[in-house]
């Protein structure tokens, strides 16, 4: 088995492709060793030192590091160690019943109209660097759109300069409503 690796725009974040699905489903995103008990693959990274954070995508595994940890130089080996040894054994990513997913049915139209916008060209975009962005909120009243950024972008120096820059200007032409974009933590 052959693992890729890639930067992304944030330096304490590496993406893993290991050449095959990783999560297609849904995103997932671990911060904590507690959290990470609900996937195998996760709780085995977050027991190598330095790892701060894992984040699953569709064909991808980033892995943050911690900011005073080891450097990737020495994360990377036992990294890809752990990800070829957990898909060569055929686990699952998660523990069964581990993954949720919530939908709302009852999105005003100005917010189905966002969230469209986000799966069809702002997610895939944001999932090459690594990470993804969520819906949280959206202020009908000021016209402010709150996103929540994870994996690679959680934390990614120049995070807010994508908000600004690439989101907000690509929310407010598709969708007038939108005054203002800001990120939620």
């Amino acid at each position: 088995m052959f693992i890729q690796t890639e930067p992304t725009p944030n330096p304490n974040v590496l993406k893993f492709l290991p050449g095959r699905e990783v999560s297609p489903l849904a995103v997932l995103d671990y911060r904590t060793i507690d959290a990470a008990t609900a996937s195998p693959l996760a709780e085995a990274l977050f027991e190598l030192e330095g790892v701060d954070g894992v984040f699953f995508g569709a064909d991808y595994v980033s892995v943050t590091r911690q900011e005073r940890g080891p450097d990737w130089s020495e994360m990377k080996a036992p990294i890809l160690g752990v990800i070829m040894d957990h898909f060569v054994s055929g686990r699952p990513l998660t523990v069964a019943g581990s993954e949720t997913e919530t939908h709302a049915e009852d999105d005003s139209e100005i917010v189905a109209e966002i969230k469209a916008l986000l799966d069809s060209r702002i997610r895939p975009a944001v999932a090459q660097d690594g990470g993804d962005i969520l819906f949280d909120a959206f202020d009908e009243a000021t016209g402010v759109l709150s996103l929540r950024m994870r994996g690679a972008c959680s934390g990614c120096p120049s995070s807010s300069a994508t908000l600004k820059a690439g989101v907000e200007q690509m929310m407010r032409h598709y969708v007038p409503e939108v005054t203002r974009v800001e990120q939620t933590l």
